[in-house]
């Protein structure tokens, strides 16, 4: 008979105030071990609660606990998380493989061990052909996986990824979502977040439905899945040949609605999974050219949320 799992996370009337704003509101849930999506809005709390997690914020009221011990005043548990923001801080005249290895010495490794912890982590997120290149000519992907490497070089037994694929192109997409996963089989637990419930959908079924602030619903995501797709869902694409890109989702009867910008296509889309799947298989074809970015607006899930509210 095994006993019943700690809880990965458990926070309790957990509140953060920005002077007269409040990032989380008496948010009280526990986060079991494997793989949680945050889903929710820009400006939801995702990003603070995200920051309690990891001890760089302190909490107004309540408490936070990691790995059953509290974060705050507790930096031993560093050691045992990998953080991935949203936010880019480079110090962009460094390689990535160098940018790595003065992470990875501060974190108290000899240099022979950082740098070989370093290389493997590059390889891990495939980013080993631009090692020796100056992170400030990194593209929008590149930067991404070169935050993950260095989230998961020191091997932590949490990783904690916010807004993970945030402009990654489809193939990027495709390989980061495929290594959350993979992460997930290898014993490690995982929590990530975005405002696109497709993306979750692909990495876990467990989520916490976050807006205000506020923890709205948490479980499984198909017991929302059929209100979200009520709504049309907009995906904007960054394209080498828009025109024609465009041609190619005319041909399918879940466009609803197409705008053609100067390198980008805006769609509308009533299946939101069908056209992402057929969208990844299109890049990796280049048979309609380069698709270099997709991002997704928060309006997606605004209507889901004011009715989640009501």
């Amino acid at each position: 008979m095994t006993a019943t799992a700690q809880p990965l996370v458990e926070a309790t009337t957990l509140s953060k105030w920005y002077g007269q704003v409040i990032g989380l509101n008496d948010v009280t849930v526990s986060v079991p071990a494997g793989v949680t999506g945050l889903l929710g809005p820009n400006g939801a709390g995702k990003s603070t609660f995200m920051k309690l997690m990891t001890g760089q914020l302190k909490p107004s009221k309540g408490t936070i606990a990691v790995f059953g011990e509290p974060i705050w005043g507790h930096p031993h548990l560093f050691f045992r998380i990998g953080f991935c923001p949203e936010q880019d801080a480079f110090y962009e005249s460094m390689t990535g493989l160098e940018w790595l290895t003065g992470l990875l010495r501060l974190n108290g490794l000899d240099e022979k061990s950082a740098t070989t912890a370093a290389q493997h982590s590059l390889v891990t997120v495939d980013l080993v052909e631009a090692a020796d290149k100056k992170i400030g000519s990194y593209s929008k992907g590149m930067r991404q996986r070169v935050k993950l490497a260095q989230a998961i070089a020191h091997d932590p037994a949490l990783l904690i990824l916010d807004e993970p694929l945030a402009g990654m192109d489809p193939i990027g997409r495709r390989k980061t979502i495929r290594l959350i996963k993979d992460w997930a089989r290898a014993g490690k637990s995982v929590i990530v977040s975005s405002h696109i419930l497709h993306e979750i959908e692909a990495m876990t079924s467990n989520i916490l439905l976050i807006h205000n602030g506020r923890i709205l619903a948490e479980g499984d995501v198909h017991q929302i899945r059929d209100l979200i797709d009520e709504h049309p869902h907009t995906v904007y694409i960054r394209a080498q040949h828009p025109r024609e890109l465009a041609r190619t989702f005319l041909e399918h009867d879940d466009v609803l609605s197409l705008k053609v910008e100067s390198d980008a296509v805006v769609v509308q889309t009533a299946r939101p999974d069908a056209f992402y799947s057929r969208l990844t298989d299109l890049a990796a074809s280049s048979e309609s050219g380069e698709i270099a970015e997709i991002t997704s607006p928060d309006d997606n899930l605004q209507a889901v949320f004011q009715y989640l509210v009501k």
